[in-house]
């Protein structure tokens, strides 16, 4: 009887239930890499390649388009600017117009009457003089000898100009001011304002202390005590004689804040007494100078 000896069991092996249907892959052999030679850099892998963003649609910008229309004004808006700024214009002119009439709204009563008297002393010297020369032209025009005519005429503007220049000797109404100054304290300033205030009240002829004629030359200098006048010393009591319409003298002269006020206030401290006179000589003449520059100009041809 032969003995049964088992055999040797096979390995555990669960059979596939589905047949691998891929080929049989051949494992690729693996060739061990070279190594780099010293000193050579090892080449860069290959960075793998990015794919391109489709560039986005422009969508439009309202608001840019809206501040480019705004730059470009129509023809409507144009005229509108233009009329705006004829409009501030006229607004910055009348403007300007009530500022200059502030100083006549803030005057004094007794001030605005002044300004007018000066006004129409000057408006009714102007007419006399626009009747003198119309009547001179008729004169010319209708005289039969003319040349006696203008000769008288000539004649006549000599005197008006020597009685201007200080050259002649003059009469006529004025007033006659008297300036005490017993401190010392007047200076040729003081003396200018009253020549100025008496010339602008239409003075035509002045002497002071009877010595010296002014003139539009004539200097004034502080010559303590007393005032030097085109090189003559003058003491106080200062005397002003002017020839004028001795109302508004009388008037430019007594003016708040004039020469009789300048002169009694406390930076004087003297006294001033104004006399009209109904006629008045001056008879101080100024010593006429050679001119080193100015020469006669050729008269225009008519």
């Amino acid at each position: 009887m032969s003995d049964d000896k088992p055999g040797p069991k096979p390995p555990d092996s669960k059979p596939d239930s589905k047949p691998d249907s891929r080929p049989d892959l051949k494992p690729e052999p693996k060739h061990d890499a070279e190594p780099a030679p010293k000193g050579e850099p090892e080449p860069a892998a290959e960075q793998p390649e990015v794919p391109t963003p489709m560039p986005k649609p422009k969508t439009p910008n309202l608001a840019l388009r809206r501040l480019r229309a705004g730059f470009k004004p129509s023809r409507g808006q144009a005229i509108v600017a233009v009329v705006l700024a004829l409009v501030a214009c006229v607004a910055v002119v009348q403007v300007r117009v009530n500022r200059a009439d502030d100083g006549y709204q803030n005057a004094r009563r007794e001030d605005l009457i002044a300004i007018l008297d000066g006004l129409g002393q000057n408006t009714r010297r102007l007419e006399s003089e626009i009747a003198d020369l119309e009547e001179r032209k008729n004169s010319l025009s209708s005289s039969a000898d003319k040349a006696q005519t203008a000769r008288e005429q000539a004649e006549a503007q000599v005197r008006t100009l020597g009685i201007l220049a200080g050259t002649l000797p003059a009469q006529g109404p004025g007033v006659r001011i008297t300036l005490n100054d017993p401190q010392g304290k007047m200076t040729s300033s003081n003396l200018l304002d009253a020549i100025e205030e008496l010339r602008d009240a239409g003075a035509e002829a002045i002497q002071i202390n009877g010595a010296v004629r002014v003139v539009a030359s004539t200097d004034f200098v502080d010559d303590a005590p007393g005032i030097r006048i085109d090189g003559r010393k003058v003491n106080s009591p200062y005397v002003v004689e002017a020839i004028g319409e001795s109302h508004n003298l009388s008037e430019a002269a007594n003016f708040p804040g004039g020469l009789v006020s300048e002169v009694t206030g406390p930076q004087v401290g003297g006294t001033a007494e104004v006399t009209e006179l109904g006629s008045l000589t001056v008879t101080a003449l100024h010593a006429p100078e050679e001119h080193r520059y100015a020469r006669p100009a050729p008269s225009p041809t008519k």
